[in-house]
């Protein structure tokens, strides 16, 4: 039999289309309707139950162990975190002295992975901190995690040019050096007090897309450079960016649609979400990037560049 005390910090929650479902929270901490919280967590009315709310900063600590509608959130971008932070060191002892890397490739690998692991941790910080008692701290944290986008999205594009362009050096300082400028950009934007408001929402998303978007101008570019899609490297390597873009796609599909959770309302409040969604989905992104930016590390090692060509 469960103690008094334990009864007596049960709450009991609907999960999905179960009944209700016991789950212990800390002293201090209880989980709100949607109409319960203050509007900066209104941000899916779908979400309908399972929010934390006017939680100090040790609360919202310790709310990371209880059942919330943000704990997938929480903890698959935590657990993506771990799992870069392993890659890298995998990377760093085993994989790169395998191909014969460079100190050049060392770097990058480790910048780019840093960059991932930056933006699972910026995640896991908003989604734990947004339920906070102070509007302005929610609003910092909800910063840091749009910053955290872009400096993943940075992370990809630092290992995709890099070695694409492997064998130019002209151009592949051009398009890093572009897209530098692009991400401090975006961090200058959000500088503007309007920027993380509703209002703003769409300018938000058109950001995304556009720096998102920006990367089919080198990919196109690196296939012209290649010999077309005769190219052996070509056939083997568009494949692996288109279906980073179907991930990227998908992810954005999932965030601004509101689906599922659209079509089952307070169904889906805690398992099962689209946001939730929209975190697997960019964990399997990162993942499946580095992945092939590791096969195209290998052909750089194994066919190395011509002379003339890395001065092109």
């Amino acid at each position: 039999m469960p103690s008094a005390k334990a009864l007596k910090s049960t709450q009991y929650i609907e999960l999905g289309s179960y009944q209700y479902w016991p789950v212990l929270v800390p002293r201090g901490i209880r989980l709100y309707t949607y109409e319960q919280v203050p509007g900066f967590l209104r941000e899916n009315p779908y979400i309908t139950d399972g929010y934390r709310a006017y939680l100090t900063s040790r609360l919202c600590i310790k709310s990371l162990f209880i059942l919330s509608n943000e704990t997938v959130n929480i903890w698959s971008h935590l657990l993506g975190f771990f799992l870069f932070f392993s890659l890298g060191v995998y990377d760093m002892v085993s994989v790169l002295p395998m191909v014969g890397a460079s100190r050049e490739d060392y770097v990058i690998y480790s910048i780019g992975l840093f960059c991932f692991q930056v933006c699972m941790l910026c995640s896991v910080g908003y989604h734990l901190f947004c339920c906070h008692r102070s509007e302005k701290t929610s609003r910092r944290w909800m910063a840091l995690d749009y910053a955290g986008i872009s400096i993943g999205t940075l992370g990809c594009y630092l290992l995709g040019v890099f070695y694409a362009f492997y064998c130019n050096n002209y151009w592949r300082q051009v398009y890093l050096v572009t897209v530098l400028a692009m991400t401090l950009g975006v961090f200058f934007a959000q500088i503007h007090p309007h920027y993380l408001t509703k209002n703003w929402q769409k300018l938000r998303s058109v950001i995304f897309c556009s720096v998102a978007g920006y990367g089919l101008i080198p990919t196109f570019h690196w296939i012209w450079l290649s010999g077309g899609f005769s190219s052996a490297i070509v056939q083997d390597f568009v494949p692996r960016v288109l279906i980073m873009y179907f991930f990227a796609s998908a992810a954005f599909v999932f965030y601004v649609s509101k689906v599922p959770e659209r079509y089952f309302p307070g169904q889906l409040n805690y398992v099962g979400s689209s946001h939730q969604v929209w975190h697997i989905l960019v964990v399997l992104l990162f993942y499946w990037w580095h992945q092939s930016a590791l096969f195209i590390t290998n052909y750089r090692h194994t066919y190395p560049c011509p002379d003339s060509a890395m001065h092109a």
